[in-house]
């Protein structure tokens, strides 16, 4: 690797925590689900609406990439999340919020498509995926930190320029300014397309190939479970010990305290230990912590069921990712797409998980996300070591 790539991880890994701002969804929707009276179904139609983007962005973007670059594309998707944090600054009515969360979607999609592949283009052969780790290791930073940022906002009006928990929105506006102007003077060689590049067809037409059609499955269920957990694990403590939501928040930040140590933990155990064995311990824990969630009435069984789900879930991602990418390495944006469409799964699980704890209490969100855990069980045997 040379000088000049060395010194292009920097922002890279800038970018990664920008990526991480669209995990401030779950919490902001608990926000918004308070501020404007909302029912679970409705509330949960936020996070739902930022992960539909990447079913109709994510395979365009692969073919984007193909005519002006990965990282024009990255540049693209900043400029997109900016904007759509800048939004919010300004009020947050039911509209003004499904505008932001759409926009912040579709940046995401963006980013996720084309800063993977970017990634490569400086980081190749077996040190990729523990590299893919550690950027969701900085992204999970941005990720926990979310809900601490609106609890401060939140409950200090006068130091956030009135903004409450909206403060958060602010704070992320100016992280995403900065990446992208280093980015932008960042020199990064990427390699140049071989023969003629996929149409919109010829890119669907590899879900028929099998491990990318299985690596899309999983990737939806890793997602649903992410999000779900995001979302639904403020409720689940409210629900049950009677929590106010200011304190159910730390349950977001339990999680993504647990997966930003997995993703550090894991960049490391992944470049050491059998990768399928680091796989298969992952879904146990996250198998676990299902039961846990079902189950669990004491503050202790909660705490411990969320934070086996945000380690075992943390390096779910960049396995099933890597598998999918070395599999195909001469079609690797537009599988970078495909993958990144799996991200609809963000999508799917809140949905589905919203009319089950609506009619069955949150329990019903649990077995939702348990059906998800189900499937990585059967995935383990395609992580190659």
């Amino acid at each position: 690797m040379s000088k000049s790539n060395k010194t292009a991880l920097i922002p890279l890994m800038l970018c990664f925590f920008c990526m991480g701002f669209v995990d401030l969804v779950g919490i902001a929707s608990n926000y918004v689900k308070e501020d404007l009276a909302l029912n679970d179904s409705t509330a949960n139609i936020f996070p739902s609406l930022v992960f539909f983007w990447f079913l109709i962005f994510s395979v365009p973007t692969g073919m984007l990439m193909n005519k002006i670059g990965r990282k024009k594309t990255v540049l693209l998707s900043l400029a997109v999340t900016v904007l759509s944090l800048f939004i919010p600054l300004f009020g947050n009515s039911f509209g003004v919020m499904l505008v932001s969360f759409s926009l912040l979607g579709i940046g995401n999609a963006l980013m996720q498509t084309s800063l993977n592949p970017l990634v490569s283009s400086v980081i190749g052969g077996k040190n990729l995926a523990s590299t893919l780790t550690f950027g969701q290791f900085v992204k999970a930073i941005a990720s926990f930190l979310a809900p601490y940022l609106a609890m401060w906002g939140a409950t200090q009006v006068i130091p956030s320029f009135g903004l409450d928990w909206r403060a958060l929105f602010a704070i992320y506006f100016v992280v995403g300014l900065l990446a992208t102007a280093w980015l932008g003077i960042t020199t990064i060689e990427e390699e140049p397309i071989e023969g003629k590049p996929s149409t919109f067809v010829e890119c669907f037409k590899l879900l028929g190939t099998p491990i990318v059609l299985l690596s899309f499955l999983g990737i939806m269920c890793h997602v649903g479970i992410d999000v779900g957990t995001n979302t639904t694990a403020p409720k689940i403590l409210m629900e049950r010990l009677g929590m106010t939501l200011n304190d159910a928040a730390f349950a977001t930040s339990l999680y993504f305290i647990f997966r930003t140590l997995g993703c550090l933990t894991g960049s490391y155990f992944l470049r050491v230990m059998n990768n399928r064995v680091f796989f298969i311990i992952s879904v146990i824990m996250m198998a676990l912590s299902m039961c846990g969630l079902f189950f669990g009435t004491s503050k202790a069984v909660l705490y411990t069921a969320i934070a086996l789900v945000g380690y075992g879930n943390s390096n779910i991602f960049p396995l099933i990712f890597t598998q999918a990418l070395t599999a195909m390495p001469q079609k690797q944006n537009e599988v970078s797409g495909l993958m990144i469409m799996g991200l609809f799964g963000g999508t799917v699980f809140p949905l589905i998980m919203g009319f089950a704890s609506d009619a069955i209490g949150q329990a019903g969100a649990v077995i939702v996300m348990a059906i998800g855990v189900i499937y990585l069980f059967t995935y383990f045997n395609k992580i190659r070591n």
